[in-house]
């Protein structure tokens, strides 16, 4: 698969506390010349970004990040506001509480919830499967696929660990048919960005790939794993 095409799949990602505005200009400098998917960045830069790129470049943001304990009610003013802002694509963290406790009709309402606030924008819902039994897993790809979200998505990236090949296989197996997949966290090398795509990813959650893109233009040789 050419690199174009991993680029095109990837959300241009810096989430850090750190994070400044000439750092998130970067990222999206970056997301315009290599073409990806769209940038993920905070809230707080939102608007700022936005009149930057125009409607050059989707802006991503997160909500209910990373812990995803916030209220239905804030979680939706979150999702409001960052669309007003002008973020066209909203990644949200459900109540990993309530999975564990098998709320799972609470799940798909309040993902039902911020679906509406995002006002017909794009929405990924964050899991978090590395805090999660299999079963879990399976039952909330049921909740994500009747709640009308768009996307089902791995991991925050501020966990225990990232995406994993299983998990993707497993998504695949258990989403309904309008239900996309973003894989998130720790994706370091071409090769696993390519066979996450193989698997079933449409979305890739990423900073690494634009290095990696970086790399090959600089005419850096790749380590055997895929990497630079």
């Amino acid at each position: 698969m050419d690199i174009s095409e991993i680029l095109a799949k990837c959300d241009h990602t810096l989430l850090t506390q750190t994070a400044t505005w000439d750092q998130i200009r970067g990222i999206c400098d970056d997301g315009l010349k290599y073409r990806t998917a769209s940038v993920c960045i905070p809230a707080s830069f939102v608007r700022r970004a936005k009149d930057y790129v125009a409607d050059q470049l989707p802006i991503c943001t997160v909500i209910g990040f990373p812990n995803g304990y916030d209220t239905t009610a804030a979680k939706c003013f979150m999702a409001s506001d960052a669309v007003e802002g002008g973020a066209g694509e909203i990644d949200m963290v459900i109540n990993i509480g309530w999975a564990k406790e098998g709320r799972w009709a609470d799940i798909t309402a309040e993902i039902a919830a911020v679906k509406a606030a995002c006002q017909g924008r794009l929405l990924k819902v964050i899991i978090e499967t590395c805090l999660l039994t299999e079963d879990e897993k399976i039952a909330l790809c049921k909740c994500v696929s009747d709640s009308g979200a768009d996307y089902i998505k791995t991991s925050t990236g501020f966990s225990t660990a990232g995406a994993t090949f299983d998990d993707v296989k497993l998504f695949a197996a258990h989403v309904a048919p309008h239900v996309k997949i973003k894989a998130a966290g720790g994706i370091s090398s071409l090769a696993d960005a390519e066979e996450f795509i193989r698997l079933g990813a449409s979305r890739l959650g990423t900073s690494r790939i634009v290095k990696l893109a970086k790399a090959l233009e600089a005419g850096q040789e790749a380590k055997p794993d895929g990497s630079y």
